[in-house]
């Protein structure tokens, strides 16, 4: 899994990056900040833009500021995270809000970077999100979800079956949200444990959680 571990920057042409700021200077400044790197890149001065093209193509990382326009980066973020696509979200303050970070973090955002942006350490913590295949989800109930992206080897069905032994459920209750029998979860479990090298249950959290 050494792929996983080392950053591999020719990827980057791959990969789209979508601000999401009120501030057509922040936008358009990130914008060639991220195709410098190699990214593509989008964005978008409002919400409704920004949900539009969401629908359009997911995007592998989301710049977001917490408020854009009349609207809360806050909906957006969750917005984002509802897809429980593992895409890392990383919100842009343009004061310190100690309390609105706060809720950011637990609604899954992977960083808050107040402006003046550092950009080198905003590309440093986009690099490491790249990196990895495992990112958490919002708080419910007590818990985080775990979101799946990344793992190449495995199909999009497989690895919603990883997020869903990840967040602990049984082969049944993952057949019922899945809306396929637990013998088929049984079958898709054994080839995700076999792709990703797991002896057992056990073994494969260890391998997705040091991901």
């Amino acid at each position: 899994m050494s792929d996983q571990i080392y950053y591999h920057s020719f990827l980057n042409r791959d990969r789209l990056i979508h601000v999401v700021d009120a501030d057509p200077a922040t936008c358009e400044a990130l914008s060639v900040l991220f195709r410098l790197e190699g990214f593509q890149t989008t964005f978008s001065l409002e919400a409704a833009h920004f949900i539009v093209s969401l629908e359009r193509r997911r995007p592998d990382i989301v710049v977001l500021n917490l408020r854009v326009g009349e609207e809360s980066g806050l909906t957006l973020l969750r917005r984002v995270k509802a897809l429980r696509t593992g895409t890392p979200v990383f919100m842009l303050a343009d004061t310190p809000q100690l309390e609105a970070a706060v809720t950011a973090m637990k609604l899954g955002a992977s960083d808050v970077i107040s402006k003046p942006i550092d950009t080198e350490h905003l590309l440093t913590v986009i690099r490491d999100a790249l990196r990895r295949d495992i990112h958490l989800g919002a708080m419910q109930g007590g818990s985080r979800p775990v979101e799946v992206r990344g793992f190449s080897q495995l199909t999009p069905r497989e690895r919603e079956v990883l997020q869903l032994i990840t967040n602990g459920q049984s082969n049944k209750e993952a057949g019922r949200e899945l809306g396929i029998s637990p013998r088929t979860i049984e079958v898709h479990r054994a080839r995700v444990m076999e792709k990703l090298g797991a002896r057992n249950t056990a073994d494969l959290m260890r391998i997705v959680l040091t991901s």
